[in-house]
């Protein structure tokens, strides 16, 4: 998945906290900085890149190769920077190779420390959207992760856009403390995932006993039309609506979806499944809407108790899919038109929106193979 880390760039401690503060608040929690690192760790639960020993990323490149300090030698394998970052690796250390893109040999370099490092951070004085296109191609092949530094908005999208793949992260060093609410914004688009989802018709509702079923609260409030991907079988998931309607039962609880039984498949992020019963405080979890468009959730709380269950069965394109739900009023699959459904209420002929997935699941990771699930 794409990310996003934070450089404040100057040496007042004050405005710096605020720019740290707002990116910590908006999801960023790894900083790059050589001045203020206890400082920086006070501030709350962060990863640090800098080249002070005991950092959790150790950075490689500043006030050397890297950064046009030191020159680089026209045999590129007795590199100070690269011998750097071999023993630091040999220490089973976490390593960020920095290079500023100052000349062609500054390319060569980021293209030779690439293959060594865990993290390369690339810097462009006069940034140019070619070196980037190149190096993204010759390391697509290496265990490394590659990151742009960039200013705002514009830049991160161009960068994580390079070659429709882009860069893995990017590294913001804001001019401006809106830039990082901005970007933030941005992250958090790319890595929602979409799934096409599609009506099914109901074929058959039928009350089928006592069983275990689960609610997954979650830290985030939902709205109408969003639920979460559930289902008995992993080749196709019912959208279970959230509780996010009032009800002359109960109040609404929008952060809460009652999702079925411990044994049903809920899709989390990655497209990847788990079972219900596997959910913890501190998970993630997707919520997705009638559209398909999907937000990561963190589970606060799982709640698992004895409850009647409802055996629901639909069809789309000839394939039968079941699931079970709580036989209550108050839980709800989504109609076509993206209304809730109650369960209550659900009868042969109806049709709720459900997803699809050709591929089989192995460890809840969707792969090649023919699997009968019945």
């Amino acid at each position: 998945m794409k990310f996003a880390w934070i450089m404040a760039e100057g040496n007042v401690w004050d405005k710096k906290k605020q720019f740290i503060t707002t990116a910590l608040e908006s999801g960023m929690d790894h900083v790059v900085d050589f001045s203020n690192v206890d400082n920086i760790r006070r501030l709350g639960n962060v990863k640090l890149i800098s080249d002070i020993d005991g950092s959790d990323v150790m950075l490689v490149g500043r006030n050397s190769e890297g950064d046009g300090t030191l020159i680089i030698p026209d045999d590129l394998s007795e590199s100070k920077d690269l011998a750097a970052v071999k023993r630091l690796k040999r220490m089973d250390k976490k390593v960020a190779a920095y290079v500023e893109i100052l000349t062609k040999k500054h390319q060569e370099l980021a293209a030779l420390l690439g293959k060594e490092a865990d993290y390369l951070i690339l810097m462009g004085r006069d940034w140019k959207v070619i070196p980037l296109e190149n190096l993204i191609a010759g390391l697509q092949d290496e265990d490394v992760k590659i990151i742009a530094a960039v200013a705002d908005y514009d830049e991160a999208k161009v960068a994580l856009e390079t070659m429709e793949h882009g860069t893995d992260g990017i590294l913001l060093c804001p001019h401006e403390i809106s830039h990082i609410k901005k970007v933030s914004e941005l992250i958090d688009k790319i890595k929602s995932e979409s799934y096409q989802l599609k009506p099914a018709t109901i074929t058959k509702v039928e009350p089928v006993g006592i069983g275990d079923r689960v609610c997954v609260d979650t830290c985030s409030m939902m709205h109408l039309g969003e639920g979460m991907l559930v289902g008995s079988y992993s080749q196709g998931l019912f959208l279970v609506h959230s509780e996010s309607m009032e009800s002359e039962y109960v109040a609404s609880r929008p952060f809460r979806v009652n999702a079925g039984p411990v044994h049903a498949y809920i899709m989390t992020p990655g497209n990847k499944t788990k079972y219900l019963s596997e959910l913890e405080t501190g998970d993630e979890v997707l919520t997705v809407d009638q559209k398909g468009n999907s937000k990561v959730a963190i589970v606060g709380r799982v709640k698992i108790e004895k409850r009647p269950l409802m055996l629901v069965e639909a069809e789309s394109d000839g394939v039968i899919l079941r699931t079970l739900l709580q036989n209550a009023e108050t839980i709800r699959l989504v109609a076509e038109d993206g209304t809730p459904l109650s369960v209550a209420e659900l009868k042969v002929g109806d049709k709720v929106m459900i997803y699809l997935d050709p591929k089989a699941r192995h460890f809840g990771m969707a792969i090649e193979e023919t699997i009968i699930e019945k």
